[in-house]
């Protein structure tokens, strides 16, 4: 749902009033986010979509009434265009992918800090998907085979064995300078690798690419 002006509507959801005031005081110093309403339940949430019809709604997974995963599948239903970023408490792995599985376009800890809400936020506005910087390799690859399962059939991006060996030294966390060091190359050269690799996976961040790289059989966590 595109905006008339430079800001991106959004919604929130989560039953702990203390938590929405929090959040909603972090929104509304937000330059590029317009908070226009807020849900203590899914029910209520749903109602509030069809009034203002957002760009973005952060929802709490576990909420009374109607959870975040029904509210998820109700909302890709009615409202396909209007992204939807799962909220946790704890990195519950199961209750993240259902809330993926159910249509969420990523997902955010409750202790994540403003610069990477506001940067989930415009990240699913622009139609991709969002991952916790936080996100376990456990629930890495559970995502991975998940996005596996539920991949549409379509041309794959291809790599190069230098951009594969550049994959796997990111997926062990190797940063920049020390994939430089290992592959003999400059700390400049790698960073334009990564920027490739990123663009090609249409990932954002780290935790995407170790995603990707999980699903396309370029990395296993477990060797």
């Amino acid at each position: 749902m595109k905006q008339t002006n430079n800001s991106i509507s959004v919604v929130i959801a989560d039953d702990h009033e203390i938590f929405r005031d929090g959040l909603k005081l972090m929104l509304q110093k937000a330059e590029n986010v317009n908070l226009v309403g807020e849900a203590g339940d899914g029910k209520e949430l749903l109602a509030l979509i069809e009034s203002v019809r957002p760009a973005v709604v952060i929802t709490d997974i576990k909420m009374p009434v109607m959870d975040g995963v029904e509210a998820t599948k109700l909302i890709k239903e009615r409202f396909p265009d209007t992204g939807v970023i799962a909220l946790s408490m704890f990195d519950d792995e199961q209750l993240i992918l259902e809330m993926l599985e159910a249509g969420a376009h990523g997902y955010l800890l409750k202790n994540s800090d403003k610069f990477e809400i506001t940067d989930a936020i415009q990240t699913v506005y622009d139609g991709k998907q969002y991952y916790c910087k936080f996100t376990s390799g456990k629930l890495a690859k559970l995502i991975a085979i998940s996005r596996n399962n539920m991949q549409k059939k379509k041309k794959e991006a291809e790599f190069t064995d230098k951009e594969k060996d550049i994959i796997r030294l990111i997926c062990k966390e190797y940063t920049n300078k020390q994939i430089g060091e290992e592959l003999f190359m400059s700390t400049r050269t790698v960073e334009g690798y990564r920027m490739k690799i990123l663009e090609k996976m249409d990932a954002k961040n780290t935790v995407g690419i170790v995603i990707e790289a999980i699903r396309l059989g370029i990395y296993d966590p477990q060797l």
